[in-house]
């Protein structure tokens, strides 16, 4: 079981509309410093939190209670002239997590309500199994030298954009969610998937992009524990010790 936070700004939009026709600017920092500040909480927690749209962002939250989830809650709401609400999920994998999560949220009333606000809405879908984070960091071969150091910078976030749009859809359609993590990095939160999958969709994606994959894949009771696993298991790669994708406890994984 995995267990997924969306976190929704309340009324958002008719909060920016309010602030003037020169607000972008202000936008940003708040949106930046929002996404930071939650990302410490969670963090604290051994949580991870993605920026996703900003506005909306998505959290691993294993291990961390309805408790602690208001207490985050409470102090954003506090400090910050916009509140947030969030939805939690558990599921067996993160797409069926968020998918809860988002219906949990969605069943309190819209985003863009007047009334609702500051609300912690939770739903789970527990068979029993052991609760567990599987992630993925995943980095492009060679980027800098084929691409970075090559082409315009625009055309490389295009590229990247390009390449964070084609593996979303194929780790989606495994039940798997993938974000991008800034440079030529990704984060997959992946619970389930072997080995055979992340060979196929890497296959996949070279054909598509012409650009090859490296993964390393680590296992945690939290987010932060699986993703320094993962971590370990690129470095690994980086060093020529390993191929291009290692399960850190792999024998269990064949």
């Amino acid at each position: 079981m995995i267990q997924l936070t969306l976190i929704q700004l309340d009324n958002y939009g008719r909060f920016t509309e309010l602030l003037g026709v020169d607000r972008e600017s202000d936008l940003q920092i708040l949106q930046s410093e929002l996404y930071a500040d939650l990302q410490r909480m969670f963090a604290l927690r051994r949580g991870l939190v993605f920026y996703n749209r900003f506005d909306n962002m998505l959290a691993v939250s294993n291990g961390i209670s309805v408790k602690e989830h208001e207490m985050i809650l409470r102090s954003v709401t506090r400090r910050y002239p916009v509140s947030i609400s969030m939805g939690i999920g558990s599921a067996e994998t993160p797409y069926e997590a968020q998918v809860l999560a988002t219906k949990v949220l969605q069943e309190t009333g819209s985003a863009q309500s007047e009334t609702r606000k500051a609300i912690l809405a939770q739903k789970s879908n527990d068979n029993g199994g052991q609760e567990y984070v599987q992630i993925a960091h995943i980095d492009i071969n060679g980027f800098t030298s084929k691409v970075t150091d090559r082409e315009s910078a625009y055309q490389s976030t295009y590229l990247i954009y390009s390449s964070t749009s084609i593996l979303m859809r194929m780790f989606g359609d495994k039940g798997a969610l993938l974000f991008f993590n800034g440079g030529d990095n990704f984060i997959a939160v992946c619970n389930g998937l072997k080995k055979p999958d992340f060979k196929e969709i890497f296959d996949r994606f070279e054909i598509s992009m012409n650009l090859r994959l490296k993964a390393g894949i680590g296992f945690g009771k939290n987010a932060l524990d699986a993703l320094s696993r993962a971590n370990i298991g690129l470095s690994l790669i980086r060093e020529k010790k390993v191929n291009d994708v290692i399960f850190l406890n792999e024998e269990e994984m064949l």
